[in-house]
């Protein structure tokens, strides 16, 4: 690093895009911690469950988003030939080559609503 002081490194830093690990970062929003340190980020968190928060040694905070899925959920995510297939499927029908099989309502059971 060089030897610009801290307050005039932001400012030049200001409309620079940082790298780190080979990813680019820009600075979206300035946000200020409340009174107990907290800070809220809005529009930013949408979708997100979670943050994993790491911290360098000079005490720059990267969040690392998260979004947690159910637990009945899990084996999808667990085995690549259903979720591959998943994707495919879901591929598909944004592409509009799908047709109707029907109704599979005479194959349904009421133990099947479990």
């Amino acid at each position: 690093m060089t030897n610009i002081p801290p307050w005039r490194y932001r400012l030049y830093m200001k409309d620079s895009i940082a790298v780190r690990n080979g990813h680019s970062f820009q600075e979206v929003t300035r946000v200020k911690p409340d009174s107990k340190g907290r800070i809220t980020l809005g529009k930013l968190a949408r979708g997100v469950s979670s943050y994993a928060v790491q911290m360098d040694n000079s005490g720059r905070v990267l969040l690392e988003p998260y979004a947690e899925i159910p637990a009945r959920e899990q084996w999808l995510f667990k085995n690549t030939t259903a979720r591959n297939r998943t994707l495919r499927g879901l591929a598909d029908a944004g592409a509009g080559k799908i047709h109707s099989l029907g109704s599979f309502a005479r194959h349904a059971s009421a133990r099947d609503d479990d």
